[in-house]
């Protein structure tokens, strides 16, 4: 383990991925402390053994983790900054360019700060799916910047390992295009598919089976926090959609035009998607731990 293993810890945001993070510390022998906007919140975060309330009286902690939407995170880091939470900073958010390009902007301290996003699961109301083994064997990205100190970078990747989780570093575009493709994109589908279930009948509905509710599983995650999450990575996101909505008008195009060719065209495709699905089978993480990752992430 690296030898920059934080001793004390602020966790800023309660929701599941603030509170799982806090729990891993916990068992990890790290001092945590708890802040949320609802002190309600920190009530309920702490019951669970994850921490005590942040009070002003302490000192600055070696690592203050921002677990909030992305929208709020650029505002946390830079309340936090101020008023001295600790000495190094990261976030859990599931985009990276905006929040990294806004924090610079807002003049937040960037030498102590380490933009990061647990690939993990996404928050359900409340405190419901916390977990300290959460982030086993998942993926952690970092997105330092070119001027991050060695001793930042370690002490977050130190935060990395405490979680049990496996540290990826990307750029900020990288991640935003690749989370787009394999995190937004299902999750945009999901919910497309599900809004045509929203009016259906129950004799419809029972006709249903696993194949469809794990197709549309992702729709289930928290829309404001999915709308928040989309808005923070919208190129990307976009860029995704449109090449689906390509392919799925090209599909539209062969069945309407009802040619002879009409089953071999279609084959294509459809092998192409057994390729893509025998890929990502040899390369996921085993049953229990893969598709988790929907746009409640914070």
């Amino acid at each position: 383990m690296t030898t920059a293993v934080p001793r004390t810890a602020v966790i800023v945001g309660c929701g599941v991925t603030g509170t799982s993070v806090a729990l891993a510390l916990t068992a990890g022998g790290v001092e945590v402390t708890l802040v949320d906007r609802d002190p309600e919140a920190v009530t309920e975060a702490a019951a669970l053994g994850s921490g005590t309330p942040w009070t002003a009286a302490g000192p600055p902690a070696d690592l203050v983790v921002v677990a909030t939407p992305p929208s709020e995170v650029v505002d946390a880091l830079h309340t936090a900054q101020a008023r001295g939470l600790g000495h190094v900073y990261t976030d859990t958010a599931g985009t990276k360019e905006i929040v990294s390009a806004e924090a610079e902007l807002r003049g937040c301290d960037l030498k102590g700060y380490v933009p990061g996003h647990p690939l993990a699961g996404p928050d359900a109301p409340g405190r419901a799916g916390a977990d300290a083994t959460r982030f086993a064997g998942r993926p952690w990205v970092l997105c330092p910047y070119e001027t991050t100190p060695a001793w930042a970078l370690e002490t977050v990747a130190a935060l990395v390992e405490l979680c049990g989780a496996v540290r990826l570093d990307m750029t900020p575009d990288a991640h935003d295009r690749a989370v787009a493709a394999v995190l937004h994109l299902p999750y945009v589908v999901a919910a497309v598919l599900a809004a045509n279930l929203a009016g259906a009948g129950p004799e419809l509905l029972r006709l249903a089976g696993d194949e469809l509710s794990s197709a549309v599983a992702a729709a289930g995650a928290d829309p404001v926090l999915g709308s928040d999450l989309l808005a923070h990575n919208a190129g990307p996101v976009a860029d995704a959609v449109d090449r689906t909505v390509a392919g799925l008008r090209a599909v539209a195009r062969t069945l309407h035009a009802g040619d002879d060719t009409v089953p071999v065209e279609l084959g294509l495709l459809l092998e192409l998607g057994a390729r893509g699905h025998r890929a990502l089978a040899e390369e996921a993480p085993r049953p229990g731990t893969a598709g988790r990752d929907l746009p409640g992430d914070r």
